[in-house]
C-alpha cells in the first residue's frame, strides 16, 4: 500500500478527483450487465501494461571458471568429487553443493543447465565466446548480450548508461560492430558516489565551459560530413551524454548507502554482494543490462578451499538477488544469468587443483521467460562427458538464443557490420526445455 500512497492524494479515494476509468470498472463490477465488459477492459489494460514493461538482464559473471563440482553438479563419494558434499534443494531429486545452502532453497525459481559445452578453453577466448555467443574472429568484434539488448529494445527516458559493468573483468563487455556507445559503463564498489562526476569548479565557471563547447565544436567539425548528427561531432555527443548524467537524479541508483542494513546483509557483506544489490537498483531505474563480476575462480591449486569461498560469496548474493527482484515485482521481467567462461576438470591435479574444462559445465538462469525448477542434462559418473550428448548438450550460442527469445528479440534478424557484411544476431537455437512459452 505504501508504494501506491502517492496515488491517493489529499482527497482520498471515492472523490470526484479519483473517478477514473479504473474506478468506473470497479463500480461496474456490481452491475450484472457491466461485469463482462469490465473484466475484458481490465484484462486488456493489464496485458498492455505487462507488455509495455521493459526487459532486463543481470549477468553474474564468475571470472576464472567456476567448478561445476563445487557448485551446481557435485559428485560426492566419487574420486572426482573431492571434499564437496551435496544437499537437497527445493526441487525434488535435485542436489547441489553444500557450499550454496541459500540458493538450494530457491532452485524452484531457476533452470539449471548441467550440460553446457564449448570449444574454447582459454580465458580470453572463452570469455568472448560466453559474452557474445560467438567464437573470436580476427575480422570483427561481436556485441555482447548487453549491447544487443540495448540496441534492440527501445530506450526509456534514461539519463544514465543502459549497459553497466560492476567490477569489470579484464575482458569487458563490448558493443563490438554495433559501436562503442554500447560498451558497458564501468564502475566499482557502489558504497560511494561515482568518481569524476562532481563538478570541480563553481557553477558559473562550469556553465561557461559548456558555452565554450559551441566554439570548440566548429573546430572539431572541420572536414567532417555536414550532416553528421546535425553538424555535431561524436565529441559533442559524448560531452552531452556526460553532462546529462552529471546533473541527473538517476545517478543515485549507483549508490547503495541509503539501503537499509537488513537488506544489505541479505546480499552478503562482500564487494560482489554490494554489486548485486546495486544491479537491482539500476534495473529499476531503467538500465537494461548489468554485469557483476566475481573473480577468483581460477583454481589450478588448492581448488576446494578457494572454490568453496567463492561459492559462499555467490550463494548469498545470488539468492538475495532473486528474492529482491521477486519481492519488487521485477523477476518476471529480468533474466538472471549465472556462469563463467568454462568449468573445471573432473580430475584433481597434483596441486589439489582443477584445470580448465569446457567439455561439460553448468550455467543457471532465472526470471522472465525462463521455466522454473528445470534441470537439463547431466555429466556421467566420471564427469568426463555429457550424458546423452546428442540430445542434451547445450552450446554457448544456444544460451544466447534462449535469452534473446525470452526477451522478445528476433533471433533470425541479420545485422549489417560497418563494412556491409551480414551477420546473424545469433547462431544458436533456443533451448525449448527451459523456455516458458515453448
Amino acid at each position: 500500500m505504501k508504494r501506491f500512497q502517492h496515488l491517493l492524494g489529499p482527497e482520498g479515494c471515492g472523490t470526484q478527483a479519483h473517478f477514473s476509468r479504473r474506478t468506473l470498472l470497479g463500480a461496474g463490477a456490481g452491475l450484472a450487465w457491466l461485469t463482462p465488459l469490465s473484466r475484458l477492459l481490465a484484462a486488456t489494460s493489464e496485458e498492455k501494461s505487462s507488455a509495455a514493461r521493459p526487459k532486463s538482464v543481470i549477468v553474474l559473471w564468475m571470472q576464472g571458471g567456476p567448478s561445476q563440482l563445487e557448485t551446481w553438479d557435485p559428485h560426492p563419494g566419487k574420486m572426482i568429487g573431492g571434499d564437496t558434499k551435496a544437499i537437497d534443494t527445493s526441487v525434488k531429486g535435485l542436489k547441489i553443493a553444500d557450499t550454496m545452502p541459500h540458493t538450494a532453497e530457491l532452485m524452484h525459481e531457476m533452470s539449471l543447465l548441467r550440460c553446457v559445452t564449448s570449444k574454447e578453453g582459454d580465458h580470453e577466448r572463452a570469455t568472448y565466446n560466453m559474452q557474445t555467443g560467438y567464437r573470436p574472429d580476427p575480422t570483427l568484434i561481436h556485441p555482447s548480450i548487453g549491447a544487443v539488448l540495448c540496441h534492440e529494445l527501445s530506450a526509456q527516458e534514461v539519463e544514465i548508461p543502459r549497459h553497466v559493468s560492476i567490477y569489470p573483468s579484464i575482458f569487458p563487455a563490448r558493443g563490438g560492430f554495433l559501436g562503442n556507445k554500447y560498451d558497458a559503463f564501468k564502475m566499482y564498489d557502489p558504497t560511494g558516489p561515482l568518481p569524476d562526476l562532481p563538478k570541480r569548479v563553481p557553477e558559473d565557471r562550469f556553465e561557461a565551459r559548456l558555452s565554450d563547447l559551441d566554439i570548440l565544436e566548429s573546430s572539431f567539425a572541420q572536414g567532417r560530413r555536414r550532416d553528421l548528427e546535425r553538424k555535431k561531432t561524436l565529441h559533442r555527443e559524448t560531452v552531452d551524454r556526460a553532462t546529462t548524467m552529471m546533473t541527473s537524479d538517476q545517478i543515485d541508483a549507483f549508490n547503495i548507502d541509503g539501503v537499509p542494513n537488513e537488506i544489505k546483509k541479505q546480499f552478503g557483506d562482500t564487494p560482489f554482494g554490494r554489486g548485486c544489490l546495486c544491479a537491482t537498483q539500476l534495473i529499476e531505474t531503467g538500465v537494461r543490462c548489468v554485469q557483476v563480476t566475481l573473480n577468483g575462480w581460477d583454481t589450478h591449486a588448492n581448488n576446494h578451499e578457494l572454490q568453496s569461498a567463492r561459492a559462499g560469496d555467490l550463494d548469498a548474493a545470488l539468492s538475495a538477488t532473486i528474492k529482491h527482484l521477486k519481492e519488487r515485482d521485477r523477476l518476471e521481467d529480468t533474466i538472471v544469468l549465472c556462469g563463467g567462461e568454462f568449468g573445471r576438470t573432473p580430475k584433481i591435479n597434483p596441486a589439489a587443483g582443477r584445470d580448465h574444462w569446457p567439455h561439460g559445465f553448468s550455467v543457471a538462469l532465472a526470471g522472465g521467460g525462463i521455466r522454473k525448477g528445470v534441470v537439463l542434462g547431466e555429466t556421467d559418473p566420471e564427469g568426463e562427458k555429457i550424458t546423452a550428448e546428442t540430445k542434451h548438450a547445450v552450446r554457448v550460442e544456444d544460451i544466447h538464443a534462449t535469452i534473446h527469445h525470452a526477451l522478445g528479440i528476433d533471433i533470425d534478424k541479420d545485422y549489417q557490420t560497418p563494412i556491409g557484411r551480414p551477420m546473424p544476431i545469433c547462431e544458436g537455437s533456443p533451448i525449448s526445455e527451459i523456455i516458458a512459452d515453448a
